[in-house]
């Protein structure tokens, strides 16, 4: 490479290296520019479905398939968890919302709910788990087969409880996450073969920085409208910001205790893997074509997802003081 392109590269390398160091104080931040800034929400939002699929293929990009191939060892902790957070949770959520009512009482909010549920765990999840020095190899293994499994589970679950409330048929939804996920992953493997897997590595807090920045595109897109909705509707807003929150603090609770046996730091590991749903997938999945409610909470949904990486950080190291790791 020319010495003039090193050196008009190196300022924005060194740039995005700075920001993918800020690591979780910089994820917790694009929740309050999404809301602060209302305007970059409007002008990115067409753009969702591209930065999703981007963050998905940067995902994939550094999967480290010689060290998933290791990982294999613990088939049976990655076949139960990707069981549970693919078929056990949106059936709970679900069965949940018909029993309380909810999906009669306030349908596009359990559209809503169960397009959470159905959702794939985040791709960021291994580098949020990572940024509080939890088990990641575990979280990005039960990841990428959980979020293989979403063409086939994700259908299935939209039959039997979606009913009219998505405009997109269950089979359409299928298709277009699997055409997703299979671009993503041609596109990862591409490039993994042009640069080399050591480059990513060398490389790896600026391919954060740029992470970060791809987020952005997709936070402020959801949170656009927070501001708006707080002011027209105070008390309906933070009623479903504390909604949002239980959701998140019951999956990763009921997840943490079902593998408790695993090993406290592994089960929060995973617990945190649970709760963090890929909604952004899902938007991308239906092209963004959802109520307003449905959008209002997937915006508040957000904050539980990156800020608590910040506010598990003291739970993480009093579970290093009190515990001894699994075998």
């Amino acid at each position: 490479m020319p010495a003039i392109m090193q050196h008009s590269l190196a300022l924005p390398v060194a740039a995005l290296a700075w920001l993918g160091r800020q690591g979780a104080r910089a994820i917790a931040a694009l929740v309050f520019i999404g809301i602060a800034v209302p305007p970059l929400g409007v002008f990115l939002k067409p753009y969702v479905t591209e930065a999703i699929f981007l963050l998905l293929c940067i995902s994939f990009m550094r999967v480290d398939v010689a060290a998933m191939r290791g990982h294999l060892a613990r088939s049976a902790l990655v076949i139960g968890a990707t069981l549970w957070s693919s078929f056990a949770v949106p059936l709970l959520f679900g069965l949940g919302g018909i029993v309380t009512g909810i999906d009669r009482s306030a349908p596009d909010l359990f559209l809503g709910l169960m397009l959470q549920a159905v959702a794939s765990p985040m791709m960021a999840s291994p580098a949020l788990v990572a940024l509080m020095g939890l088990d990641s190899t575990l979280v990005l293994i039960t990841l990428v087969t959980g979020t293989a499994l979403v063409p086939l589970s994700a259908p299935l679950f939209a039959w039997l409880f979606f009913g009219s409330a998505l405009t997109l048929s269950p089979l359409a939804l299928g298709l277009k996450l699997f055409a997703m996920l299979a671009g993503a992953i041609f596109v990862a493997a591409l490039i993994r073969r042009l640069v080399g897997a050591e480059a990513i590595v060398r490389y790896r807090q600026s391919i954060d920085g740029f992470n970060i920045l791809v987020l952005l595109v997709f936070v402020s897109a959801v949170m656009g409208t927070v501001a708006a909705s707080f002011w027209a509707q105070p008390i309906r807003v933070l009623l479903l910001t504390v909604f949002a929150f239980a959701v998140f603090a019951v999956l990763l609770g009921a997840t943490a205790l079902v593998f408790r046996k695993a090993g406290a730091e592994r089960a929060l590991a995973l617990g945190l893997m649970a709760s963090q749903r890929n909604m952004g997938l899902m938007l991308a999945g239906t092209d963004g074509a959802l109520p307003g409610l449905t959008w209002l909470y997937f915006a508040l949904a957000q904050f539980p997802i990156y800020v608590s990486p910040q506010l598990l950080k003291p739970l993480v190291r009093s579970l290093r003081r009190t515990s001894t790791p699994a075998p």
